[in-house]
């Protein structure tokens, strides 16, 4: 990771790492009304860019809405996670 300091909160961080290893499709308005967070592209940025996440996206509606999963080729057991996440990609890390 190039920085430990990311610009989002680590319970949005680790919101959108498990919801995607969960097999969920999320999109912004679906992280403002879980996490109140406001930061979903930039997460899922630096999850693909750095972390080299299998992430996929489409972009939906009028207004172009990106809504994003893990592909399903993903291995969780490979991945890497942000530090505020690292429980999720141990066997019987945080639910």
């Amino acid at each position: 990771m190039s920085s430990n300091n990311w610009h989002s909160g680590k319970t949005q961080i680790l919101w959108t790492c498990k919801a995607l290893n969960d097999g969920r499709t999320i999109s912004h308005k679906t992280e403002i009304r879980e996490v109140r967070g406001w930061r979903l592209g930039s997460i899922i940025h630096r999850l693909k860019a750095e972390l080299h996440w299998p992430i996929l996206v489409e972009y939906r509606g009028p207004d172009n809405i990106a809504h994003y999963w893990l592909s399903k080729d993903a291995i969780v057991s490979e991945l890497r996670f942000p530090q505020s996440a690292k429980s999720l990609g141990v066997k019987g890390g945080a639910a």
